[in-house]
């Protein structure tokens, strides 16, 4: 089966523990019924999450994601076919961003959007390792 791999950015509003809980909490159960797998990485400025799973599973996820009241300019990075799965057994994996990967001011000055796809993806293959 080919599978879609989509990598977008938002801003948080209203962050907190009871919203982040309730977005994984919809994010488990939407990505369990529609095949989907990811991880979310995150903190009180930024989302990045990456998604994958059938293309049409993808697209109606993110039609949803950019819906949502509890995301602010939400951004398409990056959305490409690939052949298998980088988070094959999580529905929704949870990743508090580490200072490592970027400072509140490199996201603030748009660093996600202009990241390209390997820097993206090396950011979430290192969350395969904690």
């Amino acid at each position: 089966m080919q599978l879609t791999q989509l990598i977008y950015t938002s801003q948080p509003f209203g962050f907190d523990d009871a919203i982040l809980n309730g977005i994984l909490s919809d994010a488990r159960r939407c990505n369990a019924r529609d095949d989907i797998t990811g991880a979310l990485i995150c903190r009180d400025d930024v989302y990045l999450q990456l998604l994958e799973g059938p293309a049409a599973a993808i697209d109606a996820a993110f039609s949803r994601i950019a819906k949502d009241n509890r995301h602010l300019d939400v951004v398409r990075l990056t959305c490409e076919p690939v052949d298998e799965r980088l988070f094959p057994g999580w529905s929704m994996h949870h990743d508090p961003l580490q200072t490592w990967m970027w400072t509140r001011s490199q996201v603030a000055a748009g660093t996600l959007r202009h990241a390209g796809q390997l820097a993206l993806l090396s950011a979430f293959a290192r969350v395969t390792e904690s």
